[in-house]
């Protein structure tokens, strides 16, 4: 039998460009920090080994993890502040805090505007603007 060497990573998706984490040894370990992310799959990857341990083929297995229970689009929502000025940023459970965050850090620097940008899982990160007029 060939020898393998097999780590599991968590991964957003089964695109090219998918962003993973990991790698664990268990799939246990894997899924709970896939689950802990969000992310919808885990991949199983197995190195055979040939003469003095080398790589001679990776295998490249995804598995969908079945959905524990589907989170409100309210529960999945984060909100991220910027500062056009300096760079300055911060990631907010609610959009009152990252009100909150703005106003402090526009008070402490004179001339600085606050960029304010919403993330779902659905449509992504997308920029609110003329968010300081709207309310």
């Amino acid at each position: 039998m060939t020898p393998k060497e097999i780590f599991w990573m968590a991964c957003d998706s089964t695109e090219r460009q998918r962003a993973e984490y990991g790698p664990f040894r268990t799939r246990a370990e894997a899924e709970t920090e896939a689950r802990r992310l969000g992310f919808n799959f885990l991949v199983r990857y197995e190195h055979v080994l040939g003469e003095q341990e080398k790589v001679q083929e990776v295998r490249s297995i995804f598995i969908e993890l079945p959905s524990a229970s589907v989170e409100p689009a309210e529960a999945a929502r984060k909100f991220y502040t910027r500062c056009a000025a300096c760079g300055e940023a911060a990631t907010h459970q609610e959009a009152w805090q990252a009100e909150v965050w703005a106003d402090i850090h526009e008070f402490e620097h004179t001339r600085h505007r606050v960029r304010l940008f919403e993330q779902t899982r659905a449509e992504g990160l997308k920029e609110i603007g003329n968010w300081r007029e709207a309310g």
